[in-house]
């Protein structure tokens, strides 16, 4: 046979995709792209930094907690806690 003209082909491979596949690609949900002011710009990637940085920071807090083994207890210097390490003595 003829090879098919690729418009034709293209139409097929796509009832093909069709026949076999649920898969869609997602609607777009966003605007289209945007041109910003350099100033808008910076301010943005300044913005995102600092974020970045921040979570940087508690990942690393969090991650050196984790490897010290350090556990925050309540403190309670009134309570039934502050009595335990306290030794119990017959007073004779």
């Amino acid at each position: 046979g003829s090879p098919a003209p690729p418009e034709e082909r293209r139409l097929r491979d796509k009832k093909h995709l069709d026949d076999i596949t649920a898969a869609r690609l997602p609607p777009l949900h966003h605007s289209p792209a945007k041109l910003l002011s350099i100033e808008e710009s910076i301010a943005i990637q300044i913005q995102q930094k600092e974020a970045y940085e921040e979570m940087q920071a508690k990942l690393a807090a969090q991650k050196l907690a984790e490897r010290l083994n350090i556990k925050m207890l309540r403190f309670e210097p009134e309570g039934e806690a502050s009595m335990q390490y306290r030794e119990v003595r017959d007073e004779d």
